[in-house]
């Protein structure tokens, strides 16, 4: 059966408790990263601490003992925790041996990990991503491709997602003893150009001919329910926002500002422009 745990920490299986320690000591100063500033060190560092765990308890050690590597899969340990070194090993090892670990040396650490009873212990095998989402998208909702490992995926992305918030590929995460989490992606909804969005309400400019602003009329505007036709009031002043209920996103209302599009006195007729020159108030 192999005892891999023994070779961390180079002792014998039948080392006494006493032996054990000491040598955890001896290898402790010589990777604690205060002391070797390599960046493996850490590393092994937590290695021989997590070893030292389980065999500097001798509770702990006589279970270990006397299931070996089974306890960890089949692996030896420096595979498993290599493998598994983005986990809480922490965790896991607590389901396993019971007690905490990770800690007594002053430097635990091992990454959050979140784990319930499946025998023993099951790792939370989710993985946590950002995408972008269009902002016309966002509004509607639709289909995102993402590639992903290679592989691509259908991103089912809802009407009316806002940036922050979450959405959940069912068995697209890590994998452990046949079981498989998730893949969980945070959105951030791409700004626009033309639109903004304050909650579920949005605003857009749009450009009005000076004589609907002066004496009233409709304007086409473009939206994400279709093309529409809004109406100007009189005397419009520049700015001023139109509301349009029910055309923002999920019921919400939308907003135009409205800019007046000055002509060019070349492309008046020169009656009206002498006279407008001559009538306009200053």
């Amino acid at each position: 059966m192999s005892k891999s745990l023994y070779e961390v920490l180079g002792v014998s299986e039948n080392a006494t408790q006493d032996e054990i320690k000491k040598a955890y000591r001896k290898l402790a100063r010589k990777y604690h990263p205060d002391i070797c500033k390599k960046p493996e060190c850490e590393e092994k560092f937590k290695e021989i601490n997590t070893a030292y765990e389980i065999l500097g308890d001798p509770e702990k050690r006589k279970q270990y003992d006397t299931m070996g590597d089974s306890m960890f899969n089949g692996q030896n340990f420096q595979d498993f925790y290599r493998q598994h070194k983005d986990v809480d090993l922490e965790e896991i090892l607590s389901q396993i041996f019971g007690g905490g670990f990770g800690r007594s040396a002053g430097f635990g650490g091992f990454g959050g990990f979140g784990f319930e009873g499946f025998g023993g212990f099951e790792p939370n095998l989710d993985v946590h991503a950002r995408v972008q989402v269009p902002f016309d998208m966002a509004v509607r909702g639709g289909v995102l491709p993402l590639n992903y490992n290679g592989e691509t995926i259908k991103v089912k992305v809802p009407e009316g997602i806002q940036t922050g918030q979450k959405l959940r590929i069912r068995g697209k995460g890590k994998t452990f003893q046949g079981h498989r989490g998730d893949l969980i992606l945070e959105v951030e909804v791409m700004p626009s150009n033309e639109w903004e969005r304050k909650g579920n309400n949005l605003y857009k400019k749009i450009d009005v001919p000076l004589k609907t602003m002066i004496f009233g009329g409709k304007v086409g505007v473009d939206t994400f329910k279709g093309h529409i036709n809004v109406k100007v009031p009189k005397n419009s002043k520049c700015c001023q926002k139109l509301r349009v209920r029910g055309y923002g996103v999920k019921g919400g209302d939308l907003y135009l500002e409205m800019r007046p599009i000055l002509p060019k006195v070349e492309e008046l007729d020169p009656e009206l422009a002498k006279m407008m020159e001559e009538k306009l108030p200053n």
